[in-house]
């Protein structure tokens, strides 16, 4: 509920700037792709929107106001997640958007699932903000003796234009699964649990930081159960997928899994356009930054807590914006 308050918030927030301050010539819009509402990553676009805004008009960040850019009015934008984030800020249909690390990689050099698209050149980096686990998810009770037993079974793979897809028909191919031999189903993380609930999916996967909202509303309401790869299989997986890490989902994480995770994580990274100025860049990373910010995710998603300066840089292998990057050099952060 207090995510939603705060997405509500930073909405209705927008919608006075527009109808009251539409006619401003110091006010900019600056939307941030994320994904589902059932992800982690529509609740995470929201804190950061709140945190760089700071509309016209405003109070000031010593009287109590906000400490966000000046003039600058930030959206969380509801999206397919990863794949279609990479591809907004690249053709311009947004400013900037989140996208696991993997597809990051793979959008700008033009690889993978983007070969036949080219280079998305356009694309630099702010900051590497949290890891996203992988979950797959089973309904409460069953189990699997490995990953191949996912042959024949009715499968969520997410939604198309998602990172989780990419990853996970990656991943399946290196057990001899494929959309051939199993009843796939293209579903958000939100989709995904409620057709679970409702026993049309034998199994379901998703990537996003935890606890995902989505997970943590089957697990409390019909249960559910997540696959704990073994050392065998995520040997393989880290061959497959270079861009993630072994990670552990903790006992206790969502209710009735009182057992330890082995997964696979990749970080959430936020992008944005080589096309944005420097300069609104440079102010956008040095209020990402600042102390009220800190406070604000602290304060907001467990994932936010995460969003640390010291990881910033972490995992990022493709350029910089060079606003983010000039900041990044006057803290130190670059040498």
């Amino acid at each position: 509920m207090q995510f939603k308050k705060l997405i509500v918030g930073s909405v209705i927030a927008a919608t006075a700037a527009l109808s009251t301050l539409s006619h401003s010539a110091d006010m900019q819009f600056f939307r941030i792709g994320s994904g589902s509402a059932g992800g982690s990553y529509f609740p995470i676009a929201g804190l950061i929107a709140n945190a760089i805004s700071n509309p016209p008009g405003s109070r000031p960040c010593e009287k109590g106001g906000s400490c966000g850019v000046p003039g600058l009015v930030a959206i969380a934008q509801s999206s397919n997640a990863s794949v279609a984030n990479a591809t907004g800020v690249q053709t311009g249909q947004m400013e900037s958007g989140l996208a696991i690390a993997g597809i990051v990689d793979t959008a700008y050099n033009g690889t993978g699932k983007f070969a036949e698209k080219g280079r998305y050149e356009d694309i630099r980096v702010i900051a590497n903000l949290f890891p996203e686990e992988l979950h797959l998810v089973l309904p409460e009770g069953s189990s699997l003796k490995s990953i191949q037993d996912l042959k024949g079974k009715r499968v969520g793979i997410a939604q198309a234009g998602s990172g989780t897809q990419v990853a996970v028909l990656k991943m399946l191919k290196e057990f001899g699964i494929d959309r051939s031999n199993m009843d796939e189903a293209e579903l958000n993380n939100s989709q995904s649990a409620e057709h679970m609930a409702d026993g049309q999916l034998d199994a379901y996967f998703y990537v996003a930081g935890t606890p995902v909202a989505a997970i943590v509303q089957l697990a409390s309401t019909k249960g559910m159960e997540l696959y704990s790869f073994s050392d065998e299989e995520l040997e393989i997986l880290q061959k497959a997928l270079p861009y993630y890490y072994a990670e552990t989902i903790p006992a206790g994480t969502y209710e009735g899994v009182d057992y330890d995770v082995n997964s696979l994580a990749g970080g959430a990274q936020w992008m944005t356009s080589a096309k944005v100025s420097d300069e609104l860049v440079y102010n956008i990373t040095k209020a990402l930054w600042n102390d009220s910010s800190k406070k604000l995710f602290s304060n907001g998603h467990p994932k936010a807590k995460m969003i640390q300066l010291d990881t910033a840089l972490s995992g990022v292998t493709v350029p910089l914006h060079a606003g983010a990057e000039k900041f990044y050099r006057e803290v130190g952060l670059i040498k």
